[in-house]
């Protein structure tokens, strides 16, 4: 239970919807998705990839100091997001706050650099661990913050940012921080990262009909229109087979105790959960782990006050159907209204939970339900008064938050 109200007085983020407010609102009234065809390793993959204008300004960043050469894209995106959301705040160098910035993955892009080289030449850099481990990306942003603060960072694979949220709501209810910068980075559009989700065959493909995939595990259903237009059907259950699709993306959110004129909106309720493991990658068939946190999250709040959920709906046919039957158990026949953004942005891993939260927020500022353009919404509200958001990850630790204006 919040015993304090825990304000969120700024979001900022780097993803396939850009990094500018009005821009990313703008991107989801489209109904068009952001996911494309790209080559790695010779091999068509279907992913979501931040605007070149993005990657323009993480190459300006390196240049900025010597020492972020080597730093590897998940530090710097997120370097790059939390400048914009403690500006946005208002909060200023050497201020006492709070970093938990967390990512699946870490610094992929870098470990298989560096492995590589390794095998070729049986040595490595010297950079190779320090640049390479989990912690380099809170204790990097808050050298570039000049934050007096802790400095934490954790893999809770995809529910990183919220638990990311959980943990400094810990530390605010405790007194022992008022304001925490929080959130998830992942950059995991590498080659060996994708043959991973492939052998796990959870991820969608191009169509086998492209003649730069001949080789690829073709696990694409017959072409048709919607598959066409939509590669990751997240939360269609028309579909046969999985179509998660993967994104690069980092998000963060700064969180303060109490009443604020900047709140965007409130934290009004958190819940956690674990399933017990059935396997390495899957929850519990009905998502006992999402009905828990759910049932946390809500608490006191009638059911009928939620008016939207933002999923975390992955685009797998397990994912999807499991926690659309966590939310039934939860709410009966008095379904909320349901949406994900998967289908536009793919999974961003760690990051993902964020990005939940960031829609959320919007959905409340502008009173607009953005929903999933190939579902009917069978439940529409005319107000958005209180948005509960869910994250799991691989082991069913799911997280899920309540939100309010």
């Amino acid at each position: 239970m919040l015993t304090n109200k825990i304000a969120i007085t700024s979001l900022a983020s780097m993803s396939p919807l850009g990094n500018e407010a009005n821009l990313i609102w703008k991107q989801y009234l489209s109904p068009e998705t952001l996911i494309t065809t790209q080559v790695f390793d010779g091999q068509s993959r279907l992913v979501a990839t931040i605007p070149q204008a993005l990657r323009l300004e993480i190459d300006a960043l390196r240049k900025e100091d010597s020492k972020y050469k080597a730093l590897d894209e998940t530090v710097l995106m997120a370097i790059l997001a939390s400048r914009q959301a403690v500006a946005q705040a208002g909060w200023q160098s050497g201020d006492v706050f709070g970093i938990n910035i967390g990512s699946s993955r870490g610094a992929t892009q870098l470990f298989e650099k560096y492995h590589k080289e390794f095998i070729e030449t049986g040595k490595t850099a010297t950079l190779t661990s320090p640049t390479t481990t989990l912690g380099n990306i809170s204790s990097w942003i808050a050298h570039d913050l000049k934050s007096t603060g802790p400095e934490i960072s954790h893999s809770i694979t995809c529910s990183t940012a919220l638990h990311a949220v959980l943990n400094a709501v810990a530390w605010l209810q405790s007194g022992m921080a008022t304001k925490f910068l929080v959130g998830g980075s992942e950059a995991p559009l590498t080659p060996f990262t994708l043959a991973q989700m492939q052998a796990l065959k959870i991820y969608a493909n191009p169509d086998c009909s492209n003649q730069t995939n001949k080789e690829a595990d073709c696990q694409s259903e017959p072409v048709e229109d919607l598959s066409l237009k939509y590669p990751c059907r997240a939360f269609d259950f028309t579909k046969t087979k999985n179509t998660m699709v993967l994104g690069e993306a980092a998000a963060v959110a700064c969180l303060e105790v109490g009443d604020n004129p900047k709140a965007l909106g409130y934290i009004t309720g958190m819940g956690y959960a674990t399933d017990d493991l059935q396997h390495n990658i899957s929850i519990s068939e009905e998502a006992l782990c999402f009905q828990k946190s759910m049932a946390m999250a809500l608490e006191n709040t009638p059911l009928e006050e939620v008016d939207a959920i933002v999923m975390h709906a992955p685009g797998t046919l397990k994912g999807d159907t499991s926690e659309y039957k966590a939310i039934q158990k939860i709410f009966g026949d008095s379904l909320p209204m349901l949406t994900t953004n998967k289908w536009k942005i793919g999974h961003t891993f760690g990051a993902s939970g964020m990005l939940n939260l960031e829609l959320a927020l919007l959905m409340l500022q502008y009173q607009t339900f953005i929903g999933i353009p190939y579902v009917a919404e069978p439940n529409p509200r005319k107000t958005i008064r209180k948005v509960l958001l869910n994250a799991v990850g691989f082991g069913g630790n799911a997280v899920s938050v309540l939100l309010s204006k």
